[in-house]
């Protein structure tokens, strides 16, 4: 079971339920990706509204691994989620707000 005061989300990915966190770790892996110079720039980069494939990977990704699931980037790539395209994003958005609060996710 998620726990929301800890930031973690649940999400369904190739059929099976998994747990999403934004750890400090896994927020440095995104700061370093993104070339973010801190987590303010992180959530302002997310604020923008737009996200690519790329970004959904790896944000994804980085939830994934700071709840502890040992998959890289290459595999979250080949997952499948329901609603396509649009599933991902609402797990994108449902993690980023669950991190930064209501605000990133808009």
């Amino acid at each position: 079971m998620v726990n929301r005061h800890r930031g973690e989300i649940a999400a369904y990915l190739d059929g099976r339920s998994y747990t999403l966190c934004l750890t400090l770790g896994a927020l440095a892996e995104l700061e370093h990706a993104f070339g973010a110079e801190d987590m303010v720039a992180l959530a302002e980069r997310f604020n923008a509204g737009r996200i690519t494939s790329r970004d959904a990977i790896r944000v994804i990704g980085a939830g994934l691994r700071g709840a502890g699931h040992d998959l890289d980037d290459d595999a979250v790539a080949a997952m499948r989620v329901d609603g396509g395209a649009a599933g991902f994003v609402t797990i994108v958005a449902q993690l980023l707000a669950a991190t930064f609060g209501a605000a990133a996710s808009s």
